[in-house]
């Protein structure tokens, strides 16, 4: 995207894969595909509505984490199960569940794109909303983020020194990095998303990984990580275990436990581990929290401070969480403001 400032008007000229929505949703779980479900039913054309997933399915917590046997209850912890919107499960089992799911995205031809991760968020001057992906670029009218709990990442079992503050990271939406030599370490998608995004913004960036291939990867991040290698961009520190962190002067000293590998330099270190940081995401596009427990503050319709950026599902429901008909009843409520407030459409 590229920038033309004249006074105080914004134009935005998008460079690749742009789309113009009337609503674009972040996540394709429960409360994201009921989210895309209760929009087409209101009357917006399916066309106008998108869904992004970083995973390569949707409900990924719900296909890694429940076991097959277990049911998924519509009555949580006492919260009682009535559904106020277009979607309603009573208790089923995991399969029930997910084949509903599919159902619906069916049913309302929701436009899911799947294995695409979400890199920038900002709200232009006329209120809309531009949305950067790894795979494209995107304009929308409101923007709904409907991502699971928040968590915390996964950390090395190593300490890290208190001086290198600022230096060491854990994703990369709390702090912006460009134009520097980083390291990320991790094996995983995510790492190689972290690699794609940051050589993106000018970066210079090394990727550790413990083993000597990517098991865990998949083929399309894969193919991308070999072709920045291949550019140049990119060097692979294959079968390396990071065992220590040292300041050394601005930089952050790298020490590997391979007597072959020598000691790095870096202005960054960013780890790629596993767990999640959502908290990070949303704080980073200015959204209000506010109490002992530091919970993002929702208004009527589960809209955020920021005008037109909701919030439903976990997000919504606070640290309890929340069944998946609450979800379902989040995004119904978050429907009935988008359509009093911005879009032309109908509960």
């Amino acid at each position: 995207m590229t920038e033309a400032k004249n006074r105080n008007v914004l134009f935005v000229v998008f460079q690749r894969g742009n789309m113009s929505l009337e609503m674009l949703i972040i996540g394709a779980g429960p409360a994201g595909i009921s989210m895309g479900a209760e929009a087409v039913a209101s009357g917006i054309d399916s066309d106008k509505v998108l869904i992004l997933e970083k995973a390569p399915e949707h409900s990924y917590m719900i296909r890694k984490f429940y076991p097959e046997q277990k049911l998924v209850t519509a009555n949580y912890k006492g919260q009682a199960a009535v559904c106020n919107g277009v979607m309603c499960i009573p208790d089923y089992s995991k399969s029930e569940t997910l084949s509903y799911l599919d159902q619906a995205i069916e049913k309302h031809n929701i436009n899911v794109k799947y294995q695409e991760t979400v890199w920038k968020l900002e709200q232009l001057k006329d209120g809309s909303f531009y949305v950067s992906s790894d795979k494209g670029e995107y304009q929308t009218k409101t923007c709904i983020i409907a991502i699971g709990m928040m968590g915390k990442p996964n950390k090395p079992d190593y300490k890290i020194p208190s001086e290198l503050n600022g230096k060491v990271h854990f994703d990369i939406t709390s702090k912006k990095i460009e134009n520097a030599k980083v390291l990320v370490v991790g094996g995983g998608d995510s790492a190689s998303e972290y690699v794609q995004y940051l050589s993106q913004e000018g970066n210079a960036v090394d990727l550790s990984y413990r083993k000597d291939s990517f098991a865990r990867m998949n083929e399309i991040n894969i193919n991308s990580l070999m072709a920045l290698c291949e550019r140049e961009k990119t060097e692979l520190i294959l079968n390396s275990n990071v065992c220590e962190l040292k300041a050394n002067g601005e930089m952050v000293e790298v020490v590997f436990n391979e007597e072959n590998i020598p000691n790095r330099l870096y202005e960054h270190v960013v780890y790629a581990l596993g767990g999640s940081t959502p908290k990070n995401f949303l704080k980073l596009l200015k959204i209000e929290f506010s109490g002992e427990d530091d919970q993002p503050v929702v208004k009527e319709g589960y809209e955020t401070s920021i005008p037109g950026l909701f919030l439903v599902g976990d997000l919504s429901a606070g640290k309890r969480g929340g069944s998946i008909i609450s979800a379902f009843n989040s995004s119904h409520e978050a429907m009935k403001k988008i359509c009093t407030d911005y879009l032309t459409c109908k509960i």
